[in-house]
C-alpha cells in the first residue's frame, strides 16, 4: 500500500501561482513509482495534468497546461510537486495525486490516490 497526501491548494486570483505537494508513504519502494497529478472539475472528466517517472528522468506535462505547470519530484523525500503559474478560473477544481508502478495517461491505471486538494481561481 502507498498513502498519498496532497497539500498546497487554496484560493488565488487570476494570474496567481500555487505549488501543490504530494507526500508518499508506505511501500513506496523509495521512488519506484510513477507519480501523476490529475484535476477534476464539475462537469468535466478527471484529466491528467502531469506525470513523472522513477528517478525524475522523464516528465510529461499536458498540452493544456504546458508552459504554466511544472512537475518535479524529490525522491529522497518521496514527494512530488506541481508548480502552477498564471492560473485562471478554468484551472479551478480538485487536484489529485496518484501513483502507479508504471506511467500511464489514463486515471484508471493508477493504483493509489490521495484525497485531493481544492484549487479555486477567481477572476
Amino acid at each position: 500500500q502507498v498513502q498519498l497526501v496532497e497539500s498546497g491548494g487554496g484560493s488565488v486570483q487570476t494570474g496567481g501561482s500555487l505549488t501543490l505537494s504530494c507526500a508518499a508513504s508506505g511501500h513506496t519502494n523509495r521512488g519506484y513509482y510513477c507519480m501523476a497529478w490529475f484535476r477534476e472539475a464539475p462537469g468535466r472528466e478527471r484529466e491528467q495534468l502531469a506525470r513523472v517517472d522513477t528517478d525524475n528522468r522523464r516528465a510529461y506535462v499536458a498540452e493544456a497546461v504546458k508552459g504554466r505547470f511544472t512537475i518535479s519530484r524529490d525522491s529522497e523525500k518521496n514527494t512530488v510537486y506541481l508548480r502552477m503559474n498564471n492560473l485562471n478560473p478554468e484551472d479551478s477544481g480538485m487536484y489529485y495525486c496518484a501513483a502507479s508502478p508504471l506511467c500511464y495517461a489514463s486515471p484508471g491505471n493508477y493504483n493509489f490516490w490521495g484525497q485531493g486538494t481544492q484549487v479555486t481561481v477567481s477572476s
